[in-house]
């Protein structure tokens, strides 16, 4: 395979996804119905440049984490991606790792909630996909790379976050995590990227290997969360932990009672978020 038939595809792939589905406005002249190369750039999380170079040849090897993210942006079925992932001279993730990809129907399902803060997670809790109203709700994710995107990585690092814990809500989740995780771990054995991220925890947080060392079992589960955004206010969410059985993925779903002050403040932000993001 070569890098000229790896742009062609991306080409071609590009030319098919309309902007409307991806959740991007659509005012304007365009030339053509699908995605322009800034936009693909915009929803894979890369610089357009690269995208410019791999549809030209002249960037060749992209990683898999960023033909993962480009499968996910064009939408690509599962014998797509893995053609995409062949393309880029990889092979295609097996069913021995942790899987990274976005189904049609949990992407329809994401489609359908926009007023409602969704972030997609694979079984490692590494952040996926979040829709415009989650990075309105808990900062844009789209810059973080690597374990910066690990939901365990971030929290027993002390990454910045808009979630308020209490000291035992902060103990009781950080044992949802590791035994979390220690579940994802025994699923998927030969893992080398998750073996990796757990020996970097276990080496650089002395709470992290306590608690995997201890062999602490179970693992997440739905609860409340006090977000402090730095425009609304306070609020106080539901937090649903949705598993989606088959692709292993774990969905992340924030919602208020209705009629409530944090109801009305997740509206604003529906307002004050969407301006932000597309502006």
């Amino acid at each position: 395979m070569t890098a000229t038939e790896l742009g062609q595809a991306l080409r071609r792939w590009r030319d098919r996804v309309a902007p409307e589905t991806a959740g991007l406005p659509t005012g304007g002249h365009r030339r053509a119905a699908g995605l322009r190369r800034e936009e693909l750039a915009l929803l894979a999380g890369i610089s357009v440049d690269y995208v410019t170079r791999l549809e030209q040849g002249r960037a060749t090897n992209p990683s898999g984490q960023i033909v993962e993210a480009l499968g996910r942006a064009l939408r690509l079925s599962g014998d797509e991606r893995a053609h995409l992932f062949r393309l880029a001279g990889l092979v295609p993730p097996g069913p021995e790792t942790v899987p990274g990809y976005i189904t049609p129907s949990v992407q329809r399902l994401l489609d359908r909630l926009v007023d409602t803060p969704v972030g997609v997670s694979d079984a490692a809790m590494t952040l996926l996909l979040a829709n415009p109203m989650y990075a309105a709700l808990m900062g844009d994710p789209s810059g973080r790379r690597g374990f910066e995107r690990n939901g365990v990585w971030r929290n027993f690092h002390g990454a910045p976050t808009r979630v308020r814990h209490t000291p035992e809500e902060q103990r009781a989740f950080e044992v949802g995590m590791v035994a979390e995780l220690r579940a994802t771990a025994a699923r998927y054995p030969a893992d080398k990227e998750l073996r990796r991220l757990i020996a970097e925890l276990r080496t650089t947080n002395e709470r992290f290997a306590e608690l995997w060392d201890a062999g602490v079992v179970g693992r997440l589960e739905s609860s409340r969360k006090t977000i402090e955004h730095p425009h609304v206010g306070t609020l106080t969410l539901d937090c649903d932990l949705l598993r989606v059985t088959g692709s292993d993925l774990h969905l992340l779903v924030y919602t208020a009672e209705p009629g409530t002050e944090d109801a009305e403040r997740l509206e604003l932000l529906a307002v004050l978020g969407t301006q932000t993001l597309v502006g």
